[in-house]
Order: structure tokens, then C-alpha cells, then sequence
């Protein structure tokens, strides 16, 4: 294996490095450290739309080749971004996202859909050609989106680029998911365009970062993003295996899954970690200029697993999980904080039904492989991945590997506190 080597980190622990590829014969042995080092972060589609604490593609399509075979299904039950499913479809294997945002599933979908090259084209020229005939006023204020805070977010010039073109995609003459496409090279400019920080889960302005946006500034984004994603559609729809399939159904939830038992062969996630991304909260200027949302986010922020959106009425009194390290951890989040201490709780429940839910959507002998993090609470260190495994025990999974991959780049910075340095890998069998 020429690109697996032994180091030791800067705290003198071992460290098992590969860089690139990860060979699927990898050797683990539990409680085994590696740092893979990713290549492919922006290969064919995965880099269409910036996605806080996104799988690198290596990682999934590794356990995907290590435990399925060509055809069968796979389920990743919080799908996010959807890279778990691009990396099924390019090894030949059907799959299923799952996730509650309706903004995560639309930026997956056209992650997993081939387009013709000449229709992408087409609409590019036309695209281009609006840019360079832009003007304020062909945008009238009818044309603007209207969402709370908008004319904070948004300087007057950047709001009249934006809604421009976005009419300009919506009025291509060519098929929705071409449309889809450019909403989305749209959608991942939004971010820098605004006076939010472009590096924050939170969507927030700091007006000590001093950030300067220009008018043109989107248009010019507009046109730099689409040249350098649509070689990226083409050469993933160049790749596409047209007999394999991708579904992303609606109205499902990594709690409740459904689907009859038995029917995946393999599951493989990242899940969302306790208390530590906001999603719909760091993607909400997507989801307003998307028309996914258009005043308040509390009721998508209250289906997600991890979520900080509780009610007093939640945590006036301890609740336990019945692991006794778990336990005692939200115990002492409880003396300091009873609302932290009933969102750690309540991730962990959350977890409890996820887990029991693919356990029996997946067939006798199939896996679940989870990428879980730690993080801090109150000071408290929470270490998910130790408190899953009984979990997942009682349900019936057997523990059968469990391995750290450390981490090494965060797309958007959390607070020093919060920081991740390992995933913990599981496997877990039926």
C-alpha cells in the first residue's frame, strides 16, 4: 500500500496516514487513529455547493466498496449534501437519501443528475449573454425576493444582480433540471455576496471583518462559478451509469424511515453533532433566494437531530438515556446549563430511533457504518461515538470495528470550544 504510511501527530500519538485512495483492504483494528488526506473534495460534482462538515468523498466510497457489492442499495439517512449517494452511483450501486431540509435534498438531486452537454451549453450562452446586457433597470422591485432582514443582508446593487439572475435562469427555455443546475451555481455564490460571514456556521455580519462587496460582484461570481462547474456536470454525466438508481423521497426522516424490512443492503452517514451546526440557520439566504423558506426557520430547526430549538417546558426537569457514562456527563451539563443538558439528551433519543429504525430496514448481516464526532458542552466533553455503541448494542447491531479519523480542514469554522479533532468510525452489523 504505497500510500499508507505510519506517523506520529504533534502529540506523539499513532497515527496511521494514507493520502488519496484508501485502499479497501485497509487493515482496522478497533480504536485504530488514521488521517486520510482528501483529493477529491471537489471532484465531478462534489464540489457543486458549500456544505458545513461534509463527508470527503474518499471516506464513503470506501466503506461503500468495502462492505456492498455492485447493485445492491445503500441508504444514508442524513444525506446532507449528498455525497454518500454521488459515491453509490459512481460505484455502481443504487441508493436513498434521506434528510429533513428540503434545501440538503435539492442540492443532492442535481448532484446525482446527468445533463446533455449540449443543452448545459446552450443555457450557458444565453446566461452570458444576460450578464453582459445587465442593467439595474431592467429589475423592477416586484422582481425583488422578500425575506426578513433582507435589506441587511444584502446590499441594494447585489439585490438587483441576484434577482436578475435569478428571472434569467428561470426563464431558459430548456429542461427543469438544467434550470436546477444553474439555481444551484446560483444559490452557492449567495453567501459571498452577502454581508454575512462567509467562514461562520451562523449566518451572521460582523462588521469588524470589514468585508467589502462590490456591485458587479455577483454577476462576475455568477459567470466564474458556472465556467468552473459545468466541465464538473459533464464529466460526472460522462461517468453516469444510466441502469443505477438515486432517490431522494420527501416526508421521511432518519427517525422514521419508510421502507420494509430488510430492503438495504448497507447504510453508511455522517449524522449532525449535538449543539454544533445550525443548518437551516447557515444556509438561510440559500433557502430564501430558493423559495425553500420565507419568514421564520424555527419549525425546520425543530425536525433536525442536534437541534438547539427546545422548549422550556423540555428540560425543567434531568433526563437520562440509560448509558451510564452518558448519563453522568449530562448530569454535570444539567448543574450548569439544564437546557444544553436536555438538547445532549435529546440528540442521543434522536440517535436511539435512527438507529433502531435502519437496524430494521437493513437485511440480516448488512451494516450500518456511522461517522460520528465529539464535541464540548458546557465544558463537558461528549463523546458521542462512546455512548452510540451500547446503544446500538441493545438493538441488536453487533459492534464489529471501530476506528478515529482525524481532522484536519473545517469548510466553516466552529468556535475553538466546539472543535472536532476525530471522527469516530463505527460498524456496526446486524
Amino acid at each position: 500500500m504505497e500510500n499508507v504510511e505510519k506517523i506520529k501527530n504533534t502529540f506523539g500519538e499513532n497515527i496511521v496516514q494514507v493520502d488519496g485512495e484508501i485502499p479497501v483492504d485497509l487493515p482496522t483494528d478497533d480504536g485504530d487513529r488514521f488521517l486520510f488526506l482528501s483529493h477529491d473534495q471537489s471532484l465531478m460534482t462534489h464540489g457543486l455547493h458549500k456544505y458545513p462538515a461534509k463527508f470527503f468523498p474518499e471516506l464513503p466510497r470506501w466503506l461503500i466498496k468495502r462492505y456492498s457489492q455492485e447493485n445492491d442499495i445503500i441508504l444514508d439517512p442524513f444525506t446532507g449534501s449528498g455525497t454518500t449517494n454521488v459515491e453509490a452511483l459512481l460505484a455502481r450501486r443504487n441508493s436513498v437519501g434521506i434528510d429533513v431540509d428540503p434545501f440538503s435534498r435539492f442540492v443532492a438531486k442535481v448532484k446525482v443528475t446527468p445533463l446533455s452537454e449540449s443543452s448545459l451549453k446552450s443555457a450557458q450562452k444565453k446566461l452570458f449573454e444576460s450578464i453582459i446586457n445587465y442593467h439595474s433597470s431592467l429589475i423592477s422591485e416586484s422582481d425583488l425576493p422578500d425575506f426578513p432582514y433582507r435589506d441587511n443582508w444584502f446590499n441594494k446593487e447585489i439585490l438587483f444582480e441576484l434577482s436578475y439572475l435569478r428571472k434569467q435562469v428561470q426563464q431558459l427555455d430548456t429542461q427543469n433540471e438544467i434550470k436546477d443546475f444553474y439555481r444551484v451555481c446560483l444559490s452557492s455564490i449567495i453567501r459571498s455576496v452577502s454581508n454575512a460571514d462567509d467562514n461562520c456556521t451562523r449566518t451572521v455580519i460582523r462588521k469588524k471583518l470589514n468585508k467589502s462587496v462590490k456591485p458587479s460582484d455577483a454577476l462576475n461570481k455568477f459567470a466564474k462559478t458556472v465556467m468552473t462547474k459545468v466541465p464538473k456536470i459533464i464529466a460526472f454525466s460522462k461517468n453516469y451509469p444510466s441502469d443505477i438508481t438515486v432517490d431522494f423521497p420527501e416526508n421521511m426522516d432518519a427517525r422514521s424511515i419508510k421502507f420494509e424490512e430488510g430492503f438495504f443492503d448497507l447504510a453508511v452517514t455522517s449524522p449532525p453533532y449535538v449543539n454544533a451546526v445550525d443548518y437551516p440557520r447557515t444556509h438561510q439566504l440559500e433557502m430564501y433566494w430558493l423559495g425553500f423558506a420565507q419568514d421564520s426557520l424555527t419549525t425546520l430547526k425543530k425536525q433536525n437531530v442536534g437541534t438547539e430549538s427546545v422548549s422550556a417546558s423540555d428540560y425543567k426537569t434531568l433526563h437520562e438515556i440509560g448509558v451510564p457514562d452518558a448519563d453522568t456527563v449530562i448530569q454535570n451539563i444539567y448543574g450548569k446549563d439544564p437546557r444544553r443538558a436536555y438538547i445532549a439528551f435529546k440528540y442521543l433519543e434522536d440517535m436511539r430511533k435512527n438507529l433502531s429504525e435502519v437496524y430494521r430496514v437493513i437485511r440480516k448481516d448488512g451494516r450500518y457504518v456511522v461517522v460520528v464526532g465529539n464535541n464540548r458542552i458546557r465544558g463537558q466533553l461528549f463523546e458521542n461515538w462512546k455512548y452510540l455503541m451500547p446503544i446500538a448494542e441493545k438493538i441488536g447491531f453487533k459492534v464489529e470495528n471501530y476506528f478515529g479519523s482525524e481532522i484536519i480542514k473545517h469548510f466553516i469554522k466552529v468556535p475553538r470550544e466546539e472543535r472536532i479533532n476525530t471522527d469516530w468510525i463505527l460498524v456496526l452489523k446486524k
